[in-house]
């Protein structure tokens, strides 16, 4: 069955397809690309993975068609970030400089 691996970096995304048997897991495609090789950061025990955009275990059974996605490490909590911005959204329009 066919599959997509992917992964991204800031300035270049890897998208690769393959074939695997049915059966295959999340884990065994990712090692079968050879993505781990150009990719030496990939740490599978502690970058997370998915399928589709949705976080999935590495021993997930793969479905034709499913693409396999490696999850880099965020730089900045998107939380923090909102919030910070937020603050400072309020402090402009009470006039106060930021």
């Amino acid at each position: 069955m066919l599959i997509e691996v992917a992964y991204a970096l800031e300035n270049k995304q890897t998208l690769l397809t393959l074939e695997v048997e049915k059966g295959t897991t999340l884990k065994q495609a990712i090692e079968a690309s050879g993505i781990l090789d150009s990719y030496p950061q990939i740490d599978l025990d502690k970058d997370k993975t998915g399928i589709f955009g949705r976080i999935a275990k590495l021993d997930t059974i793969l479905r034709e068609k499913d693409r396999v996605e490696i999850y880099r490490p965020l730089i900045a909590d998107p939380k923090k970030v909102r919030k910070e911005r937020a603050a400072q959204g309020k402090k402009m329009r009470s006039g106060k400089k930021v």
